[in-house]
């Protein structure tokens, strides 16, 4: 196949690209930024905004397949910003894919499109869209979700995955963030970091999407048991959220994390924050928002067995694996960048 990669110059939109390259798929990126990593193993990179229709045509035309992985996935800005990007950049991917006859869409999207602010403890994909959302990223990227499933056809079969808190080597948002955090002196458990969530190595939600973009069509191009479905996408093993911090801390060689903030206090904060942000147009983001301090505070763990049936979707590599390999990546390099919580 000739698979076009949005934001193949991220973390996941990298590890996706990588997996179609070594398994023969000539592959091209569309990203807003220079990427001189991905020229270098091979994919043809188009630089474009997914807002601008014109540009994504260009990149889409001659694609057997899309992997929309790119879009705003901050906790704070403007809701237009987060509108542009996800719900108005979908529909330019799902246009470009119908004008160049594009078979297959794999959508990226996430598993807080259900979050309701309450514990999700083994739900599944019946779990319905909430009434209201704590935040513009969910609350977007659940819009273009529905757009994206919507667009399943004979003629471009379309699938919407939700991995939830992507973490390994090479990482920009997770592990960075604690880190940060952690060495500034900043980084707290909200409540008492007992409750359960999932998350998943990177390798393992690149395996995914391949294997969707693979399940979509049968050997006879008919629509194949993935199409116009979403699925949880983990490594399911559901850990407390203070193992897995701790353990991202352990492979940056640094102690636990020991102080904690009650959940109606973070949630106290978070509102705060998001008033005076919102009053005085402060740049950057909130320390806490509403959203986060739920996050934190709730149970996020998720029945991926639709995944192995459908996908034949099997995490190879377990969460122990892969705290040893970002240990030595990590070791390797001496720092991280620090980019935003997802």
């Amino acid at each position: 196949m000739r698979s076009l990669v949005t934001g193949g110059g991220g973390f996941l939109g990298g590890a996706i690209a990588r997996r179609l390259l070594e398994r023969g798929d000539a592959v091209r990126s569309f990203s807003r930024g220079d990427y001189p990593e991905l020229l270098a193993q091979g994919v043809e990179a188009h630089r474009g905004d997914l807002a601008d229709l014109d540009a994504v045509l260009r990149a889409a035309q001659g694609c057997d397949a899309v992997f929309h992985t790119a879009a705003k996935a901050e906790i704070w800005g403007p809701y237009t910003e987060f509108c542009r990007a996800n719900v108005l950049g979908t529909k330019n991917v799902i246009e470009a894919c119908r004008r160049h006859g594009v078979a297959r869409l794999v959508y990226t999207s996430t598993p807080s499109v259900t979050f309701a602010g309450r514990d999700q403890a083994g739900v599944d994909e019946s779990a319905p869209y909430p009434a209201r959302f704590l935040a513009h990223y969910p609350k977007t990227k659940a819009e273009a979700e529905r757009i994206v499933l919507a667009a399943n056809s004979p003629e471009l079969a379309t699938v919407a995955l939700r991995p939830h808190l992507i973490w390994g080597p090479g990482d920009n948002h997770l592990a960075p963030k604690i880190i940060e955090r952690a060495r500034a002196g900043k980084l707290r458990l909200v409540g008492t970091g007992g409750k359960l969530v999932d998350s998943v190595y990177i390798d393992n939600a690149a395996d995914a999407h391949v294997l969707a973009a693979d399940r979509l069509r049968d050997d006879s191009s008919a629509l194949g048991p993935a199409a116009g479905k979403a699925y949880f996408i983990s490594n399911g093993e559901p850990r407390p959220v203070a193992d897995l911090i701790n353990g991202i801390l352990d492979a940056a060689g640094l102690p636990p994390v020991r102080r904690t903030v009650s959940p109606g206090v973070a949630y106290a904060v978070g509102w705060m924050l998001e008033t005076v942000y919102g009053a005085l147009r402060l740049k950057g983001e909130p320390a806490m928002t509403r959203f986060v301090a739920r996050q934190l505070a709730t149970s996020h763990w998720f029945d991926i067995s639709a995944a192995r049936r459908d996908l034949g979707y099997r995490p190879a590599v377990s969460i122990e694996e892969g705290m040893r390999r970002l240990k030595k990546r990590l070791s390797s390099r001496g720092t991280a960048r620090a980019s935003s919580w997802d």
